[in-house]
């Protein structure tokens, strides 16, 4: 790392990598990958040509799948040696373009990284490879009563790689916090194939918090090799209550009523009447499909604790006006009240040939504003768009209803999601929650921050990755994509990444 970093050689305008030569790249990596980590013949590549964002597509030069951290270290300093751009990626689950690979470059995959090292009950954590789905952590820590709280609707098969370049959250991240507050070490290497260790398998580490820094990342810091996660014990007991409204602003100013009144719940999620409608056929979870939109409001605990939470939530539902409350009767009702929810992705599939998801995170108090502000969108750009909040930290994922055979429907898909991104940063909120900025929201960063924020991070970036190797071009906008941006935003024109091709 070089933490004087203060020249920004990749800050102004995109980096050219048009010279990096194919044949010395292979003829390199296969010195130091078995034959059976490494492809390059374009049948072999497609599989990587994009991440769950599939709107954007592009070749790698090279899929790399190594075994060993040692592997991993001896790829990074070839491709730093031959001025290589390397993008890392896990399960390709992510939703904002992030591990869409470079054509000019190297896909390293850390697909075979899926072991659990170590898993010690009494200290509550679990030491694994990035390739660990989200889900097989609690699984395997599921004997000693204990699981990992982050629970990402895709955690069947995302891996805790991408939950860290993501900073990934989930239904109940509002009591118990993101990917971020669940960390107590990331092992990894740069580009210069240097390993470093961030934070420690202490409660806190000395020094600035450089695991904050890396986790979110996106892949542009380090490569994760290895991460120590915390786990918390399994609660006694865990019911779900659903609220119907007929109103969507009234719902909104429901979840703004609970945190005031000062209950956490361990999960608090708002969906409005087209998610589930379109949720009820695809699981039949139980939903009231004549309510504008529904609250789920989970309370977990000892069997006082959430008895006496139920009854505090019970109250300010009925005085929000409330026109239906149901208490999860038994842990089957429960899991089917949450599995309407998580099936909110896959249901958008049914309805329409492509969907778009928006991740941007507003004030609680503005939820209804926004959900008014959608609908009157819906009008201007011809499109529906179904809407599934983690209402509990204003977290939006607004599913944009496309089909991209379509002449220009994504192109209006695209400008009906900006739309969207900047009027959460008008709200006083953010562009992006959990899904990251990868390429998607990328444009959106030249909304929200100022030149000088940009520069700053383009010298944090150069304090890690001074070539800017890694994953070059997503989630932080040169200086000369915000100046073009601005010009173009007057008229919505735009069309990001022009030189990508599109479905």
């Amino acid at each position: 790392m070089n933490p004087e970093a203060d020249v920004l050689p990749f800050g102004e305008a995109e980096r050219d990598f048009s010279s990096v030569d194919k044949a010395r790249v292979v003829e390199a990596l296969s010195r130091v990958l078995p034959p059976d980590t490494l492809m390059y013949e374009t049948e072999d590549l497609r599989p990587y040509e994009c991440d769950g964002l599939a709107a954007y597509r592009a070749l790698p030069l090279v899929v790399a799948l190594p075994t060993t951290e040692a592997q991993v270290v001896e790829v990074l300093r070839i491709c730093h040696e031959l001025d290589v751009p390397v993008v890392a990626r896990g399960a390709g689950t992510g939703l904002s373009g992030g591990a869409l690979p470079h054509t000019r470059g190297v896909l390293l995959s850390l697909a075979r990284f899926n072991r659990i090292l170590a898993l010690d009950p009494l200290a509550r954590t679990a030491v694994v490879q990035p390739g660990v789905r989200n889900l097989a952590i609690s699984e395997a820590a599921a004997p000693h009563g204990l699981y990992y709280a982050p629970d990402p609707s895709s955690q069947i098969a995302c891996t805790i790689g991408g939950n860290v370049a993501e900073n990934a959250g989930g239904v109940h991240c509002l009591k118990y916090g993101l990917t971020v507050h669940n960390l107590l070490r990331v092992r990894g290497v740069t580009i210069e194939g240097e390993i470093v260790e961030i934070g420690s398998h202490a409660p806190d580490s000395a020094g600035y918090d450089l695991l904050a820094l890396a986790t979110g990342s996106e892949g542009m810091l380090v490569v994760v090799t290895e991460v120590t996660v915390k786990l918390v014990p399994k609660p006694q007991l865990a019911q779900c209550v659903l609220a119907a409204f007929d109103d969507v602003v009234r719902a909104g100013e429901a979840v703004a009523r609970i945190i005031a009144a000062g209950i956490i719940p361990a999960g608090l999620e708002m969906m409005d009447q087209p998610a589930t409608a379109a949720v009820e056929e695809f699981v039949r979870a139980g939903y009231p499909l004549d309510a504008k939109a529904i609250l789920l409001c989970e309370a977990d605990g000892t069997p006082e604790e959430v008895a006496e939470e139920i009854e505090r939530v019970r109250a300010v539902l009925e005085g929000s006006g409330a026109t239906e409350i149901r208490v999860s009767r038994d842990e089957a009702e429960r899991l089917r009240f949450w599995a309407g929810r998580k099936a909110a992705f896959p249901a958008a599939g049914r309805l329409s040939p492509d969907y778009y998801c928006m991740d941007g995170t507003i004030p609680r108090k503005r939820l209804g504003e926004m959900l008014t502000a959608i609908q009157a969108m819906e009008g201007r750009y011809g499109l529906r768009c179904m809407n599934v909040f983690h209402a509990g930290d204003g977290n939006l994922h607004p599913l944009i209803l496309f089909d991209a055979n379509q002449a220009d429907e994504f192109e209006r898909a695209e400008a009906f999601g900006a739309e969207i991104l900047e009027l959460s940063v008008a709200l006083g909120g953010t562009i992006t929650g959990e899904h990251g900025v990868g390429l998607e929201k990328i444009n959106q960063m030249c909304s929200q921050f100022t030149t000088a924020e940009v520069r700053q991070f383009f010298r944090v970036k150069a304090a890690f990755d001074p070539p800017g190797l890694l994953n070059p071009g997503k989630a932080i906008p040169t200086l000369n994509r915000c100046a073009e941006y601005g010009r173009m935003r007057v008229s919505r024109d735009h069309v990001p990444y022009p030189d990508l091709p599109r479905f």
